[in-house]
């Protein structure tokens, strides 16, 4: 079972992660030659390994003392969501690069589904906190995923 401060950095993580992917693929324009796969693997990569440096910094203030290798270990592991955020949208847009779908179709599926990892947590936070759902888990689970298109809007207006 994971305590409930790494479960907490955990979460974090994977929300982070993946507004940032879902910010990496909203601009991109797919074509069956350019379907965007490095961008949205290199968003994910190099945001989970600055993220594993500044918690790690981060962590070494709060404690007063340079993290173990325990510490680091257990900093790699929190960060995790944040690589895996590509994991599946990069799945989606491979199959056009095979040919199996369109790269539009296969952009907006992959769009899709980490909106649906966003508006998902809810239900995750909720199990962690040993609550069970309610009616109310699915209105916060949308109101979570219009907040995170907010949020991708922004990024992407102001970086695009």
């Amino acid at each position: 079972m994971v305590d409930t401060e790494s479960a907490g950095r955990r979460i974090s993580a994977y929300v982070y992660g993946n507004i940032l992917v879902l910010a990496a693929l909203v601009p991109l324009v797919t074509t069956p030659e350019y379907l965007g796969i490095a961008i949205v693997a290199g968003t994910s990569l190099s945001t989970f390994i600055a993220h594993v440096f500044g918690e790690a910094v981060a962590q070494s203030v709060r404690t007063g003392r340079e993290l173990g290798r325990a510490g680091r270990i257990a900093e790699l592991r929190d960060s995790l969501p944040i690589f895996s955020a590509a994991a599946l949208p990069c799945a989606i847009l491979a199959l056009a690069w095979i040919g199996w779908l369109e790269p539009r179709t296969a952009q907006i599926l992959a769009e899709i589904t980490v909106l649906a990892r966003i508006c998902s947590i809810v239900w995750v936070v909720r199990r962690i906190q040993g609550r069970p759902p309610t009616p109310g888990t699915t209105v916060a689970a949308i109101g979570l995923g219009v907040v995170a298109l907010l949020v991708v809007a922004v990024k992407v207006v102001l970086t695009h």
